[in-house]
């Protein structure tokens, strides 16, 4: 029965072993691009043209 407890220890180790490696892995993957290197997604805008209809 001793060693049976072992096993399941040793088992419930890797296990959060592996979650804790997969959270870390997640969360600093890399550097996360800062404002100056994100490109703006504003539409461009339209030149507005001349309205003939006020006279």
């Amino acid at each position: 029965m001793g060693v049976d407890m072992w096993v399941l220890m040793l088992e419930a180790g890797v296990a959060f072993f592996l979650l804790v490696f997969i959270v870390w892995w997640t969360m600093y993957s890399g550097p996360k691009p800062t404002n100056n290197q994100q490109q703006p997604n504003a539409p461009e805008k339209k030149e507005e043209l001349p309205d003939d209809t006020k006279r």
